[in-house]
């Protein structure tokens, strides 16, 4: 399964950045907080800019610090000592010193006050003209390390190590997170599996145990309910196909009686040229029963792939021709003339089709012009070759081949300059479903059986219909079906 490892791949890519979202938020938070705690200068400036700004006064007893500084000191909660260069004692320190601060130092002392603290106080060292200025900040404001001690190679060897350390690091935390995952991975993978299979209508059944056991149990479920649905809509299928065929052998023999006695009546000298008008009614509309009986056995069989198809090769050019001679003969009174408007050089359009079932369709349209224009009309036959099979709708139901990228296919044509459709009209036929499709709303499928058949057989040679205007005013219907090359 492809998902499966997209779906690992796309875990780990938002650990990786949130780790890296991480390592910089926490350098940005840490930079941050630095500044806040330390907002003033540096302790270690402080006391060299406090040892610039003591000054001797001018009588040459005692010092005095720049207001500037002094005010500095005392912001911060600073004393101040100046230890005088001869004799080490304090010759000058701020007010408010601290009691237990020494007033004479040792060069010990001195060395240690410099590098750490003075009686627990944190100190920082300045030069200063005639001494070495302290700054004692409080005891809870810094950490010192009194001890610096470090090894050069150490030094010098830190960016690798450091860079071994992060690689080790992450290469941990991965681990740890797809050995914690792994166990929800195998869970999500079954789970999957099973839902891609219940489009195909296989049974599915996934193992109900993992953390995702629930989602499992709800997938077998759906399964059960999906497979049930399959085997109701079949038996309703079947049951639907055995009564139109059951109905349709019952209606066919007292039609037939009623069919041969009317026959007789039309002929007998007993009855009155009114009396035999009407039998010739009764035989019309009991031909045009018998017809629709044996459409509505043609139309359940190909909806329920019951009809027997045998395709050979054949030329639909050929085919065409013969359906518009046919109808060209019986047309006595020349009320629906047919054109044949194919182009000379097109002769040969070969498919692989049913014949008969090809000259049904075929004979289906032309009939369909001939039911729809009462007061007479002109059908034009056209067949022609077609290499634009990918701009037609999705809902055309027309196949093409996976194997030769672009279908070529042949479209035969039928159209008429009778009073046609309207494009609403066009549209409601082309998107409302037939009754034979259809268990609500019967009442508002208009048209009959002829287009679906047409369709039906379109669509079992791996075809489609297309519906239109025509160029000469009535309706245009296309047959489209794959061209077909013997190799």
């Amino acid at each position: 399964m492809k998902s499966i490892p997209k779906l690992i791949r796309r875990f780990l890519a938002i650990l990786l950045l949130s780790i890296i979202l991480l390592f910089f938020l926490n350098i940005i938070i840490l930079i941050t907080l630095s500044l806040q705690q330390t907002p003033g200068a540096s302790a270690w400036t402080t006391a060299m800019e406090t040892g610039a700004a003591l000054q001797k006064q001018d009588t040459g007893d005692g010092y005095i610090l720049a207001e500037e500084a002094a005010l500095e000191l005392e912001r911060e909660h600073v004393w101040g000592i100046l230890i005088d260069n001869r004799t080490h004692k304090v010759s000058w320190h701020t007010e408010h010193l601290p009691e237990d601060i020494p007033l004479e130092y040792s060069l010990s002392d001195i060395a240690s006050l410099t590098r750490g603290y003075l009686m627990d106080y944190p100190t920082f060292p300045g030069e200063s003209a005639d001494g070495l200025v302290v700054l004692g900040y409080p005891k809870d404001r810094y950490w010192k390390h009194m001890y610096p001690n470090w090894d050069y190679d150490f030094i010098a060897n830190l960016p690798k190590y450091m860079l071994n350390v992060l690689i080790v690091n992450g290469g941990l935390i991965f681990l740890i997170y797809f050995i914690a995952n792994m166990k929800l991975l195998r869970s999500v993978k079954p789970i999957a599996e099973g839902i891609q299979k219940l489009p195909t209508k296989e049974p599915v059944c996934v193992k109900e145990k993992g953390l995702l056991s629930e989602l499992a149990a709800n997938i077998n479920q759906t399964s059960e309910i999906l497979e049930f649905q399959n085997y109701q809509l079949k038996k309703k299928e079947t049951a639907r196909a055995n009564w139109i065929a059951g109905v349709s052998h019952d209606i066919r023999t007292p039609l037939s009686m009623v069919m041969g006695y009317a026959g007789q009546l039309e002929n007998s000298s007993r009855l009155t040229a009114d009396e035999r008008q009407k039998v010739s009614v009764i035989l019309q509309q009991s031909e045009r029963m018998r017809n629709l009986i044996n459409d509505l056995n043609l139309a359940s069989k190909l909806e329920y792939d019951m009809q027997p198809i045998h395709c050979t090769q054949e030329n639909a050019v050929a085919i065409a021709r013969q359906v518009v001679v046919d109808f060209i003969n019986i047309d006595v009174d020349g009320r629906y003339p047919i054109e044949w408007v194919t182009e000379p050089q097109v002769t040969v359009c070969p498919v692989n089709v049913d014949k008969e079932l090809l000259k049904r369709a075929v004979s289906n349209l032309i009939q369909n012009c001939i039911n729809h224009n009462e007061d007479g009309c002109t059908v034009y036959v056209s067949v022609h070759k077609d290499c634009a099979a990918q701009n037609l709708p999705q809902s055309s139901g027309f196949v093409k081949s996976e194997d030769s990228g672009l279908q070529d296919y042949y479209v035969l044509r039928v159209e008429d300059d009778g009073r046609g459709m309207s494009a609403d009209e066009l549209k409601r036929l082309n998107d409302t479903p037939h009754y034979m499709m259809c268990d609500s709303e019967i009442s508002k499928q208009r048209h009959g059986l002829g287009l679906l058949i047409v369709r039906k057989i379109a669509q079992s040679h791996g075809g489609s219909i297309v519906m239109s205007q025509s160029v000469y005013g009535g309706l245009c219907v296309e047959i489209r079906l794959p061209a077909y090359y013997l190799e």
